[in-house]
C-alpha cells in the first residue's frame, strides 16, 4: 500500500475542539512534527478535515 506522510505546518490553538481532536488522533502535537501512515480511507478522511494544517506527501 502507498503511504501518506503529514507534517503539522500550523498551530492547532484556535481551531475548534473536533479539529484539535482529529490532530490529536493523528498523532500531531507541535508545529513541523511528521508522521507517516499507509493510506487507508479513515487517513484521508482525517487529513480532509484538517487539510488548511497540514502538509501532505505520498510516497
Amino acid at each position: 500500500m502507498a503511504t501518506i506522510t503529514v507534517k503539522l505546518l500550523r498551530s492547532r490553538h484556535g481551531n475548534t475542539p473536533k479539529q484539535c481532536g482529529t490532530l490529536a488522533s493523528l498523532g500531531l502535537k507541535k508545529i513541523r512534527q511528521e508522521r507517516s501512515f499507509e493510506k487507508t480511507d479513515s487517513v484521508v478522511g482525517m487529513i480532509a478535515k484538517v487539510k488548511h494544517l497540514l502538509e501532505v506527501t505520498e510516497s
